[in-house]
């Protein structure tokens, strides 16, 4: 039973073609390496040029756009993870947190039309930094490494089919939902006061991402090459996306904790420029 998934199939009065719904490769958009690294290209050149073609002018406001930009993510990633959760939970309820995790059972055709979702969202969440252009905020390089790396992580675990993205984009999409509200609510002048502890959520996210991926590829490799070692079974996916998926955790976790320090434990005298978009997206300083 998918309650909200049924609502919403009931008032959706138009088909989806079969690679809009499932993840064709090299038919549904954005499904080969050369598009992928072609849009993301597209986006660093995009961003970098706004910044110098706003070099000599003012800055723009753009206040209304991205606040409606920011509630458009925030509900829709509300909405995202209201659908996963109730597909997975039940899986969970019947089969146990490990086949949830690791089974390909779990891998169901609805999951991966929001895997899918979640993957086209990471496209409309680079409209972040073309933003802080326009408003001649500084790019960080956690900023842009996050947003761009992020879109390409989740289109190698579409193609290695990992069944443990769901814990990772659950995970994400919730704190995504307290963010964008963040961002949102700080466009319009409201004074937020846990910053510092949205910062920390995300740090646990990560913690929490990396526990999960390290034990599915664990599981994997163990299952695989090593039968010697303990193991509850294998763990569904290709090596190439877990190790890569093991690999960029690792060093969101690095660079997120490295903000935190820098941002939060800064020396007296300075503050942080959080370059505009509020939380873990800038990590120089500038003097009072």
């Amino acid at each position: 039973m998918a309650p909200l998934a049924d609502f919403l199939l009931q008032h959706i009065h138009f088909q989806l073609p079969f690679h809009l719904t499932h993840y064709v490769q090299g038919v549904s958009p954005l499904s080969t390496q050369p598009v992928v690294v072609g849009a993301l290209i597209t986006y660093l050149v995009t961003i970098f040029g706004v910044r110098e073609i706003m070099k000599n002018r003012e800055p723009l406001k753009l206040t209304f756009l991205f606040q409606v930009h920011n509630v458009y993510l925030s509900s829709g990633s509300l909405l995202l993870l209201a659908l996963m959760l109730e597909e997975i939970l039940p899986i969970m309820w019947k089969h146990g947190p490990f086949y949830a995790i690791c089974a390909t059972g779990a891998w169901t055709e609805r999951m991966e039309f929001y895997y899918m979702i979640n993957y086209y969202i990471k496209y409309v969440e680079l409209l972040d930094t073309v933003f802080l252009a326009f408003k001649k905020k500084p790019l960080a390089f956690l900023h842009v490494f996050h947003h761009s790396a992020t879109a390409f992580l989740c289109f190698t675990q579409l193609n290695g089919k990992t069944s443990v993205s769901w814990v990772v984009i659950t995970l994400n999409l919730t704190v995504h939902v307290i963010m964008y509200y963040y961002y949102y609510a700080t466009a319009g002048g409201a004074k937020i006061w846990w910053k510092k502890y949205l910062t920390g959520l995300q740090i646990t996210q990560f913690i929490l991402d990396l526990f999960i991926v390290y034990f599915g590829t664990y599981s994997y490799f163990a299952a695989t090459y090593w039968p010697k070692m303990p193991v509850m079974g294998s763990c569904a996916g290709t090596e190439s996306a877990a190790l890569f998926g093991c690999g960029l955790l690792s060093s969101y976790l690095l660079l997120f904790i490295k903000f935190y320090f820098e941002t939060y434990k800064k020396p007296r005298g300075k503050k942080p420029v959080t370059n505009g978009n509020g939380i873990a997206n800038g990590n120089g300083y500038k003097k009072d």
